[in-house]
């Protein structure tokens, strides 16, 4: 979808589910749509879905999570459509899920059953933020006579203003504390270059963005940055997916298909997750940096191409040569260029920027009222140690703006694992903070609510909120809807207690 302006042409929807049916049902979305839409291609088999994805455009892609064996699964399909509109669809929904599913690639979540208008609203949302924004125009020096659809003028910036890819690369970094600065002048010192670079982190610091960011700032930026995550991309296809194949490779290779090494070709090859690589294809990879040249799989003919590579790994390299895992050869090949990114716990300074960003973001995004954090909130979000790193702050951010409304972020609104103190170990309790909170007024025993009757009050108001749906409601309370229906049960039998007496 990101070669086309605007709706000029009509968008490609695929659609997978294993039911025929539902996919059919799903499918009619399309006339829902204020976009002009080609005829939907439906699947119910991951396989020939994947295919197409990897060989065809793809504007609108929706996916049932069942069909292709849970959001983990997710992935696969992101990486061979980066530009599409994922939506995920599940009829086991939760907020943990959904944060799953769009941390794997999806765009968003809808749990079946859902509306039709529902699913329409969605996409339309998600295609109404890729809309080409015309470049504002400057009053004196532009020639009112040269105007230019906004796709050129955006390709004409970094020619009228060489500081901009340089800012635009590195604000997808996100950071000001010293460890970050430090980051920022590696890259900038690393991107002329053409030798290979090797990014180490734990899952959720950045290392694509840091990626991008060294290829955005290179001589290659004009040509193609290919990604490729190793983890996602079961271990019988990788090779095909770096070196690509010809027809009669095996069974399913119906026409030749260019990997991901000849689409780099001239630009940028990513090779995320390069620890989960299996020693026979990392024998291969090396033979292709030492000379360039690699076979399609099936092919006699070699192919010479000029791609930079840069990869990642949050596995220690020293520990996985140790174990027999990875080739030692191969990572010194490969290991030219150093960067380590450093955990969020490491580099606190950056916590409540990253925040901010990413609560402008989706409250816009969402339609939100939200303008910052109280205090508590704050003071929490800071101190919480962040195992996932900034994806997990970015998507518990967003789990939250989806969840509430208000002026401002509150402790009540974090999720439960990061409000309490005991997810934490060694955990510091601030007394000063403790000490000066007002003292709740005491109150007689007799109108203190009993806990059961809190549960149903806070339970049917969610219904009501949701309009009866439980799924909605439990995903919302981030309970299961077993523990509703049994809750609901239970109070039914309280209420014939007196009757029966």
């Amino acid at each position: 979808m990101g070669s086309k302006e605007g709706n000029a042409l009509p968008v490609i929807v695929r659609v997978l589910d294993a039911s025929a049916s539902e996919a059919a049902r799903t499918s009619a979305v399309c006339a829902k749509l204020s976009h002009s839409c080609t005829d939907p291609i439906l699947y119910t088999d991951s396989a020939s879905c994947l295919q197409d994805l990897a060989d065809k455009s793809t504007d609108i892609l929706i996916i049932d999570l069942e069909t292709i064996g849970g959001d983990e699964a997710l992935e696969a399909y992101a990486v061979r459509c980066p530009k599409a509109v994922i939506l995920a669809v599940s009829s086991r929904g939760s907020v943990s899920r959904a944060v799953s599913a769009m941390r794997s690639g999806a765009h968003d979540f809808l749990t079946k059953p859902f509306s039709l208008d529902a699913l329409a609203s969605k996409i339309t949302f998600q295609l109404e933020q890729r809309r080409p924004v015309p470049a504002p125009v400057a009053p004196a020096q532009s020639e009112p006579q040269d105007i230019r659809p906004a796709s050129v003028n955006s390709d004409l910036a970094p020619q009228s203003n060489p500081q901009e890819p340089v800012r635009e690369a590195m604000n997808r970094l996100i950071g000001h504390s010293a460890q970050m600065r430090d980051i920022h002048d590696q890259i900038s010192r690393m991107a002329p270059s053409q030798a290979p670079v090797f990014i180490t982190g734990e899952s959720g610091t950045g290392k694509e963005l840091c990626a991008k960011a060294v290829h955005d700032l290179s001589d290659r930026r004009p040509s193609r940055f290919v990604t490729l995550n190793c983890a996602a991309i079961p271990r019988d296809l990788i090779e095909s997916e770096i070196f690509g194949y010809v027809r009669g490779a095996f069974t399913g290779a119906v026409d030749n298909r260019a990997g991901a090494a000849e689409q780099a070709d001239g630009g940028t090859l990513f090779l995320d997750e390069i620890g989960e690589m299996d020693l026979l294809l990392q024998s291969k990879l090396l033979r292709f940096l030492q000379t360039g040249t690699f076979q399609r799989l099936g092919d006699t003919q070699s192919r010479k191409v000029d791609a930079r590579i840069i990869c990642a790994t949050n596995r220690n390299p020293v520990a996985e040569i140790s174990a027999g895992r990875f080739r030692e050869d191969l990572y010194y090949r490969l290991h030219v260029l150093p960067i380590h990114l450093p955990p969020l716990r490491e580099r606190r300074d950056d916590i409540l920027p990253l925040a901010e960003t990413f609560l402008e973001r989706y409250s816009k995004e969402e339609r939100r009222g939200f303008r910052g954090f109280d205090a508590d909130a704050e003071a929490r979000i800071v101190s919480y140690s962040w195992p996932g790193n900034v994806r997990q702050l970015e998507n518990t951010i967003r789990q939250m703006v989806v969840m509430n409304d208000g002026a401002a972020i509150t402790f009540d609104m974090l999720p439960m694992v990061i409000r309490d103190q005991s997810s934490r170990p060694n955990a510091i309790i601030d007394l000063s903070r403790e000490r000066s909170r007002v003292a709740a007024p005491s109150r007689p025993f007799g109108s203190i609510e009993p806990l059961w009757a809190q549960e149903r009050r806070i339970i049917e108001d969610t219904l009501d909120a949701f309009d009866g749906n439980i799924a909605m409601a439990a995903a919302a309370l981030e309970i299961s809807p077993s523990t509703i229906y049994r809750k609901r049960q239970s109070w039914t039998e309280r209420s014939l207690l007196p009757l029966m007496s």
